[in-house]
């Protein structure tokens, strides 16, 4: 019943927006803001998308966010499959955004704690799982938009070390405590793996794989003293 009243009501905010042309205007004025640049427009799009998807459950949600947001990327020449992931993927991450956040409330109320910390705890931590729809429209092969298989080991490879360096760069440890511009350090050679360039890849897995050595033979040294 919960489920057929939240479709029921996703339906009514669907119809609006399409009888009214409110979601080619929320396009084209998105599209006009952003002068046409894909970065900018994922950004605002996943502004759109978490809004949208505050509150709402998993089947209302995407019913929302396909039908305002995922058409402003198709329009971008964003393929069809990795548009729609991506506006549905950031309406459920309004689970742990805040002010809304209904997941870190739910959690905070097991744990006794103050629901906006934990809200805000949540989307730090989840930083890097924002990134992930970014990955998957700049590079369609890892949401298996190819024709080989094989075509997605070497982008999922360096997407995983990219969220590590990435990870690592804001919780502050990779085999040991890291300093600022350590942090800095990795969190810019995750960034430059999200892109999908071969010589952006290499040099971030270089940097990531010196930094790990690094750290593992100050805290080894740090032990033995």
């Amino acid at each position: 019943m919960s489920v057929s009243c939240a479709c029921s009501t996703a339906g009514i905010v669907v119809g609006i927006v399409t009888m009214t042309g409110l979601g080619l205007k929320l396009g084209e004025g998105l599209l006009t803001l952003t002068h046409g640049m894909l970065i900018p427009t994922l950004f605002f799009t996943m502004i759109t998308s978490i809004i949208l998807g505050m509150g709402a459950p998993t089947t209302a949600n995407y019913l929302i966010t396909a039908t305002i947001a995922a058409p402003i990327l198709v329009k971008m020449g964003v393929p069809v499959m990795a548009a729609h992931l991506f506006s549905f993927y950031f309406g459920i991450m309004s689970d742990v955004t805040p002010p809304v956040a209904l997941a870190a409330y739910a959690g905070s109320a097991i744990a006794k704690s103050n629901p906006m910390k934990t809200g805000f705890e949540a989307c730090k931590l989840a930083i890097g799982a924002f990134l992930v729809p970014y990955m998957f429209v700049l590079n369609p092969v890892l949401i298996m938009q190819t024709d080989s298989a094989l075509s997605v080991i070497q982008p999922l490879i360096t997407a995983l070390l990219g969220m590590v360096g990435i990870s690592a760069g804001i919780t502050g440890y990779l085999a040991d405590n890291l300093k600022w511009y350590e942090r800095v350090i990795l969190a810019v050679a995750g960034l430059m793996m999200l892109y999908p360039e071969s010589i952006t890849d290499y040099i971030g897995i270089v940097i990531i794989a010196v930094m790990y050595v690094l750290l593992r033979r100050r805290k080894s040294a740090r032990t033995h003293q």
